[in-house]
């Protein structure tokens, strides 16, 4: 330890550590989502127009738990967003993926 950094002293905090790469992130506008009894899966994808195939930039597994706990997450973080910027506009005529992978899908 460094003699300058101060010591953290809560057995319950987290060291996580996160690489320059992963820091940069990924830019993904579509998420297809599938489950099992025992976990959901979460595509990340990349559509771009005018580009006949999508990417998937990243793929996350959770368990079911998990998945619920991150529905939570990002129910209360669009809350303090809209709280601070306004609401969040669904556009009605956003177009629909005729994509199944298997199992039951649902879009984000």
């Amino acid at each position: 330890m460094q003699p300058n950094q101060p010591q953290n002293t809560d057995p319950n905090a987290l060291n996580i550590e996160l690489s320059e790469a992963i820091a940069e992130g990924e830019y993904a506008n579509l998420a297809l989502i599938a489950h099992s009894s025992s976990e959901f899966v979460v595509d990340f994808i990349r559509l771009l127009p005018g580009v006949p195939k999508a990417k998937v930039k990243a793929r996350i597994i959770l368990t079911p738990e998990h998945a619920k706990r991150l529905l939570a997450a990002l129910e209360e973080n669009v809350q303090k967003f809209e709280q601070s910027f306004g609401a969040i506009k669904l556009h009605q005529d956003a177009p629909t993926y005729p994509i199944n992978f298997g199992g039951a899908v649902g879009e984000a």
